[in-house]
């Protein structure tokens, strides 16, 4: 769903590929992250001691306190070894692929091409959606003090 919406011109300097690739991914993070942070707020946590009566503002400093921090960047590290691959075998052509393809629910997507293309447009729109909203979600937290839905 390329819609050449670019201000800014940023595809004058990048190639789409690598745009498009990267706004997939941000937008994916922060779907994730959002469902994150609104689960936290709202009680949900991981078994053990240590992850009880942490706020989502203060866990990275709670994870690093703990040591769970390298760790768990390790295993992102790894994830982003195969991904980095992956775009850079796509881009220069070497593996069929499109900009946020990871070879992963594919199956999941409809059969007929346009209304497979129309899930993916409708992902890339809740992906730009899902990072104003957790950016918004993290500036209402520290700057209220208070957890979703801020309204106390």
């Amino acid at each position: 769903g390329e819609k050449g919406f670019d201000p800014l011109g940023i595809t004058d300097a990048l190639d789409v590929y690598l745009v498009r690739e990267a706004e997939l991914k941000h937008g994916r993070v922060c779907m994730l992250a959002t469902i994150g942070w609104i689960a936290t707020d709202l009680g949900v946590r991981f078994p053990g001691a240590q992850f009880q009566n942490v706020s989502t503002v203060e866990a990275h400093d709670k994870m690093v306190e703990l040591g769970l921090m390298g760790p768990f960047l390790a295993t992102v590290a790894v994830y982003e070894v195969y991904g980095g691959w992956l775009i850079f075998e796509g881009w220069e052509g070497k593996i069929k692929r499109d900009a946020g393809d990871f070879f992963l629910g594919k199956n999941f997507l409809p059969k007929d091409e346009a209304k497979a293309n129309e899930m993916r447009l409708k992902e890339l729109e809740n992906g730009r959606l899902a990072m104003l909203a957790f950016s918004g979600i993290c500036t209402q937290a520290v700057l209220t003090g208070k957890t979703w839905p801020f309204l106390e």
